[in-house]
Protein backbone atom coordinates (compact mmCIF):
# COMPACT_ATOMS: atom_id res chain seq x y z
CA UNK A 1 0.00 0.00 0.00
CA UNK A 2 1.38 3.45 -0.89
CA UNK A 3 2.11 5.81 2.01
CA UNK A 4 -0.42 8.48 2.89
CA UNK A 5 0.62 12.13 2.81
CA UNK A 6 -0.96 15.15 4.47
CA UNK A 7 -2.04 18.01 2.21
CA UNK A 8 -1.79 21.38 3.96
CA UNK A 9 -2.36 24.41 1.74
CA UNK A 10 -0.34 27.44 2.76
CA UNK A 11 -2.98 29.99 1.85
CA UNK A 12 -5.85 28.71 4.01
CA UNK A 13 -6.48 29.20 7.72
CA UNK A 14 -5.05 26.42 9.90
CA UNK A 15 -7.26 23.43 10.62
CA UNK A 16 -9.52 24.02 13.64
CA UNK A 17 -8.97 20.52 15.00
CA UNK A 18 -6.61 17.54 14.98
CA UNK A 19 -6.97 16.63 11.31
CA UNK A 20 -5.34 17.23 7.93
CA UNK A 21 -7.09 19.44 5.38
CA UNK A 22 -6.37 16.68 2.88
CA UNK A 23 -4.76 13.26 2.63
CA UNK A 24 -3.42 11.62 -0.51
CA UNK A 25 -2.87 7.93 -0.89
CA UNK A 26 -2.07 6.45 -4.25
CA UNK A 27 -4.32 7.99 -6.91
CA UNK A 28 -6.81 9.43 -4.40
CA UNK A 29 -7.00 12.74 -2.55
CA UNK A 30 -9.45 12.99 0.35
CA UNK A 31 -10.32 16.58 1.25
CA UNK A 32 -11.68 17.27 4.72
CA UNK A 33 -14.83 19.32 5.08
CA UNK A 34 -14.15 22.89 4.02
CA UNK A 35 -15.96 25.71 5.76
CA UNK A 36 -16.39 29.09 4.07
CA UNK A 37 -13.60 30.65 6.12
CA UNK A 38 -11.87 33.43 4.17
CA UNK A 39 -8.08 32.93 3.81
CA UNK A 40 -7.45 36.35 5.36
CA UNK A 41 -9.19 35.34 8.60
CA UNK A 42 -12.06 37.73 7.98
CA UNK A 43 -15.67 37.05 8.92
CA UNK A 44 -17.77 34.38 7.23
CA UNK A 45 -19.64 35.58 4.16
CA UNK A 46 -23.26 36.31 5.02
CA UNK A 47 -25.26 34.67 2.22
CA UNK A 48 -25.42 30.98 1.42
CA UNK A 49 -24.33 31.78 -2.14
CA UNK A 50 -21.15 33.48 -0.94
CA UNK A 51 -20.53 30.82 1.70
CA UNK A 52 -20.88 28.12 -0.96
CA UNK A 53 -18.45 29.93 -3.26
CA UNK A 54 -15.88 30.38 -0.47
CA UNK A 55 -16.14 26.74 0.66
CA UNK A 56 -15.55 25.64 -2.95
CA UNK A 57 -12.55 27.99 -3.27
CA UNK A 58 -11.12 26.48 -0.08
CA UNK A 59 -11.70 22.99 -1.49
CA UNK A 60 -9.87 24.06 -4.67
CA UNK A 61 -6.93 25.33 -2.60
CA UNK A 62 -6.45 21.91 -1.00
CA UNK A 63 -6.76 20.16 -4.36
CA UNK A 64 -4.33 22.60 -6.01
CA UNK A 65 -1.60 21.63 -3.54
CA UNK A 66 -1.65 18.24 -5.26
CA UNK A 67 -2.02 19.57 -8.80
CA UNK A 68 -5.70 18.66 -8.88
CA UNK A 69 -8.85 20.65 -9.61
CA UNK A 70 -12.62 20.40 -9.45
CA UNK A 71 -12.64 18.33 -12.68
CA UNK A 72 -10.75 15.60 -10.76
CA UNK A 73 -13.38 15.33 -8.02
CA UNK A 74 -15.37 12.08 -8.08
CA UNK A 75 -17.43 12.38 -4.88
CA UNK A 76 -18.72 15.36 -2.89
CA UNK A 77 -20.59 15.58 0.40
CA UNK A 78 -22.36 18.83 1.24
CA UNK A 79 -23.58 19.59 4.75
CA UNK A 80 -26.18 22.36 5.16
CA UNK A 81 -27.66 23.70 8.38
CA UNK A 82 -30.91 24.42 6.50
CA UNK A 83 -32.17 22.46 3.50
CA UNK A 84 -34.05 25.60 2.45
CA UNK A 85 -30.58 26.75 1.27
CA UNK A 86 -30.40 23.81 -1.16
CA UNK A 87 -31.53 25.64 -4.32
CA UNK A 88 -29.16 28.59 -3.79
CA UNK A 89 -26.23 26.27 -2.96
CA UNK A 90 -27.06 24.06 -5.94
CA UNK A 91 -27.00 27.02 -8.33
CA UNK A 92 -23.43 27.96 -7.31
CA UNK A 93 -22.37 24.29 -7.23
CA UNK A 94 -23.67 23.73 -10.78
CA UNK A 95 -21.64 26.71 -12.05
CA UNK A 96 -18.39 25.53 -10.45
CA UNK A 97 -18.29 21.76 -10.98
CA UNK A 98 -17.75 20.74 -14.62
CA UNK A 99 -19.54 17.87 -16.33
CA UNK A 100 -19.49 15.04 -15.80
CA UNK A 101 -20.28 16.17 -12.28
CA UNK A 102 -19.16 14.10 -9.30
CA UNK A 103 -21.43 11.83 -7.32
CA UNK A 104 -22.89 13.88 -4.46
CA UNK A 105 -24.66 13.65 -1.12
CA UNK A 106 -26.40 16.61 0.52
CA UNK A 107 -27.57 16.37 4.12
CA UNK A 108 -28.97 18.75 6.70
CA UNK A 109 -27.11 18.96 10.00
CA UNK A 110 -28.05 20.77 13.19
CA UNK A 111 -24.89 22.88 13.46
CA UNK A 112 -21.53 23.49 11.84
CA UNK A 113 -18.35 24.99 13.31
CA UNK A 114 -17.89 28.76 13.47
CA UNK A 115 -21.55 29.44 12.65
CA UNK A 116 -21.14 28.26 9.07
CA UNK A 117 -24.22 27.36 7.05
CA UNK A 118 -22.29 24.95 4.77
CA UNK A 119 -19.37 22.52 4.77
CA UNK A 120 -18.12 20.65 1.69
CA UNK A 121 -15.83 17.60 1.57
CA UNK A 122 -14.60 15.73 -1.49
CA UNK A 123 -12.66 12.83 -2.93
CA UNK A 124 -10.57 13.40 -6.07
CA UNK A 125 -8.82 10.93 -8.36
CA UNK A 126 -5.57 11.64 -10.18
Amino acid sequence: MPPKKAVVPRRLPAAIGPYSPGITIGELCFVSGQLPLPPDGGPLPETIERQTEQAIRNLEAVLAEEGLGLADVVKVSVFLTDLDDFAAMNGIYAQRFPAPRPARTVVEVSRLPQGSRIEIEAIAHR
